[in-house]
């Protein structure tokens, strides 16, 4: 059987002006205020990574890329891999588009 997830309640004071907007908001979206809090609450509290904040989406040029496969971004050392396979070519540019733990993956743009 499935478990219920438990719910705490408690008291959350707002003034007014901070109420009437979240209940604006609220109401835009088909929700009901506590719902919306929630939403909220849920979207900013994502326990996303440094390199996800901070690294993808960068552009490396390729002569920044060492042969034996190491990186230096924002001042930490990186694994990286080619999204293609194909060879390092010095004289492009990269895109870093996912990170995962220490290893980088690289779109030649």
């Amino acid at each position: 059987m499935a478990e219920k997830n438990e719910e705490k309640r408690f008291l959350l004071r707002l003034d007014q002006k901070l109420y009437d907007r979240l209940q604006s908001e609220a109401d835009r979206q088909g929700r009901s205020v506590n719902a919306h809090i929630i939403n909220i609450l849920n979207n900013t509290s994502d326990p996303s990574t440094f390199e996800q904040r901070q690294v993808i989406g960068n552009v490396i040029s390729g002569a920044d890329l060492t042969g034996n496969g190491l990186v230096q971004v924002s001042g930490i050392y990186y694994r990286y891999l080619l999204d293609d396979n194909g060879d390092l070519d010095v004289h492009a540019q990269y895109a870093i588009i996912e990170a995962t733990g220490n290893i980088l993956t690289l779109k030649k743009i």
